[in-house]
């Protein structure tokens, strides 16, 4: 018997979001298995999952909402995907204070025009532009207007500085991670990520993935009223 619904998975780090889809197939003993909002493998946190075609059918409805993070950002230092994946390159050697860093934050807040990373999904004539980057290839993107609601110091030792930040769908974080480095101007790259919420759903609601063994454990991480 296949267990099906909307599930709150907490991702580690390493797998990627296909990977969960496929740890739910086998649990859920369910082959129709969808997401919402894409993790990277180096990114942890909160996923959304959709357990049979009733409730894949409906999953376009949490792709909009609004995301809630918490990045650490490595400065001096610049990355060609933005994150610790990619070539770094040193930039700067400079220590900037606490004051100044959260200054810089604070002028992001608001709409601001964003350039996806070119090594992302982003489309480009049908073809992902990470692709066509590999490839060796030009990329241009456009920029897109993205809305970051809320952001604030965590924590500071340099050179490594954790934030959080409420943002709009389509905001890359890893864009605005180099973003600040260039307004700081040290130069920075993503160096750690975890997603805390998707509108009004919390990773503290969520089952860890490496916690699932069973359907029983799944139903843990079961989404309560949602239809």
């Amino acid at each position: 018997m296949s267990v099906t619904g909307f599930f709150l998975i907490d991702k580690p780090v390493h797998p990627t979001s296909h990977d969960v889809v496929d740890v739910l197939r086998k649990i859920a003993n369910e082959r129709t298995v969808g997401h919402a909002g894409t993790l990277d493998p180096l990114a942890s946190g909160l996923l959304i999952v959709a357990v049979g075609r009733e409730f894949t059918k409906q999953i376009d409805k949490f792709k909009n909402l609004d995301k809630v993070y918490e990045a650490e950002i490595t400065l001096g230092q610049t990355s060609n995907t933005y994150d610790g994946e990619g070539e770094l390159t040193l930039t700067s050697g400079r220590c900037p204070s606490d004051k100044e860093i959260k200054k810089v934050l604070q002028q992001f807040v608001g709409v601001y025009s964003q350039l996806p990373p070119i090594f992302s999904a982003k489309k480009i004539h049908g073809q992902s532009a990470y692709k066509l980057a590999r490839q060796g290839r030009s990329v241009e993107l456009k920029p897109a207007l993205v809305e970051i609601y809320d952001i604030d110091l965590i924590d500071y030792h340099y050179p490594k500085s954790t934030f959080s930040a409420k943002v709009s769908v389509g905001t890359y974080i890893r864009s605005l991670a180099h973003d600040i480095g260039k307004q700081l101007g040290t130069g920075a790259y993503l160096s750690g990520l975890r997603r805390i919420a998707i509108g009004e759903f919390s990773v503290a609601q969520a089952i860890n993935l490496n916690e699932l063994q069973s359907a029983a454990d799944l139903e843990k991480g079961r989404m309560r009223g949602v239809v």
